[in-house]
């Protein structure tokens, strides 16, 4: 079942429910209410009889108000002044009916023995109060008793005239919540079919991602957590692109790297082994062979380096790190590079960094050879004097390496470490390539720029280790 579908049911059993629910409470409360509202009624026209008719029985004449009365009148008096369906009944001091309003077997029929009627007053038919009571408790009445100073003044309505009105004020409510519930379905369909349509069209642009067209995936305008989850999808799409065009560019530069060594290989041995290359034209040759296999194997490890560390290979162990240990490993192993070009390598410390030694999180193996490869990248355009400088602040340790040279071409920098991106003098166009992917490994952040007064300046940041 779609989406759609299953949210609108959902929706539709829940006001189902709830309706229902709210049905049966209304039902309940209107009924409390009447009821409770009838039972007031008839307590306040009971007092108000009470304290208006005075009787007295035993065959005697009955006053009321000061005029004498015989049954007749007294029946019509009490007709009068009760409303309608609404029975009177008058009881002498030891229970007995005297009077009452209504026909004279109306307990009879409901029920009521012909045993328990009794003649009190003369034509007129008695029983019983507290059997009329009993049955009238059975038959869903309504009872007020009053006390008069000659026994009690019973009103009774029957509850049938409550469940009426209340059946029909349920049955106005039911339809106005019948009218409530549909519109609430209808606006939950427009509001649904409005919420699942960014997520069908998400759909549609994940079937994009999984038939690898990057490039045609749109984002799709939407709010709240579909929206960012769309825009989630839309940036994966379009870094999926990217890496997609940087690995076929990758491939494409890879055999182009790798084929040239290889042609001057192939080429000098086929010379040598059909004697086109003799005496000291061979060593040459040889020596062209072995350089070419020597840098083959470079750039192949340094490719293997670059692979492992985009992967999930178990290769990278981060541990606390120095970073003055790290800075001045990285002056021993540079320094014979440095002699033999004539260059000055200095260090600087800012935010006392020499004396707080401030650790990073990193492989320190893996982070030394970045380092090399920044080191080693400054000492073939450096002029004189290469600067290492070292700072701690913020909860971050910051390296810069600068030198004198010509700088970075301005074409360059925003390529600068993509792989086999080299400058004039560069050799595999791969080491700050590298040095990027282990820097941020780290949790690092690299950049490169062309410091106020020339030369080239790469930096690191790191966030401090604890």
């Amino acid at each position: 079942m779609k989406l759609l579908h299953q949210i609108n049911l959902a929706f539709g059993l829940l006001l189902v429910v709830v309706l229902g629910i709210t049905a049966v409470i209304i039902h309940y409360v209107l009924m409390d209410h009447f009821i409770t509202a009838q039972k007031q009624e008839l307590r306040s026209l009971g007092t108000s009889m009470a304290s208006t008719f005075t009787v007295q029985t035993a065959g005697k004449p009955v006053v009321v108000q000061g005029w004498t009365a015989s049954a007749e009148p007294l029946r019509a008096k009490l007709t009068a002044a009760a409303p309608k369906d609404v029975e009177v009944y008058v009881a002498d001091a030891a229970g007995k009916v005297v009077q009452k309003t209504g026909p004279a077997n109306a307990f009879t029929k409901a029920g009521l023995p012909d045993s328990a009627v009794i003649k009190a007053l003369p034509g007129e038919a008695a029983t019983d109060l507290k059997t009329i009571t009993a049955v009238a408790k059975s038959s869903d009445y309504i009872i007020n008793t009053s006390v008069i100073p000659q026994g009690t003044l019973t009103l009774m309505t029957p509850l049938s005239k409550v469940k009426a009105v209340e059946q029909d004020l349920f049955f106005r409510l039911l339809i106005a919540l019948g009218v409530g519930g549909a519109l609430a379905v209808a606006l939950s369909l427009l509001i649904t079919r409005k919420l699942i349509r960014p997520l069908m069209e998400l759909r549609d642009e994940l079937k994009k991602v999984r038939a690898r067209k990057f490039g045609e995936v749109g984002l799709v305008r939407a709010g709240g957590e579909i929206g960012a989850v769309a825009r989630t999808v839309h940036e994966l799409a379009g870094e999926l692109e990217r890496h997609n065009r940087a690995q076929k560019q990758f491939f494409q530069n890879a055999s182009h790297e790798l084929k040239t060594p290889l042609m001057s290989i192939a080429g000098y041995a086929e010379g040598i082994r059909d004697g086109v290359f003799e005496g000291e034209s061979s060593r040459k040759g040889l020596d062209v062979i072995l350089g070419e296999s020597g840098r083959l194997t470079k750039l192949v490890t340094e490719m293997t380096l670059l692979a492992k560390l985009d992967s999930e290979e178990d290769i990278f162990h981060a541990a606390p790190v120095s970073a003055v240990e790290i800075v001045t490993e990285t002056i021993e192993r540079i320094n014979p590079l440095l002699a033999a070009r004539g260059l000055e390598l200095r260090t600087a410390y800012k935010g006392g960094a020499e004396e707080r030694r401030p650790m990073v999180s990193a492989d320190r193996d893996k982070l030394l050879q970045a380092l090399l490869n920044i080191v080693s990248n400054a000492a073939r355009y450096a002029k004189r004097v290469i600067v290492i400088e070292v700072g701690a602040e913020d909860g971050h340790v910051s390296l810069a390496v600068a030198d004198d040279g010509g700088g970075f071409p301005d074409s360059l920098l925003p390529h600068l470490f993509h792989r086999f991106v080299k400058g004039k003098d560069g050799e595999t166009g791969l080491g700050l390539a590298i040095s990027r992917a282990i820097v941020e490994r780290c949790g690092g952040r690299i950049a490169a720029r062309n410091g106020a007064e020339g030369g080239a300046v790469i930096s690191l940041r790191f966030p401090q280790a604890t």
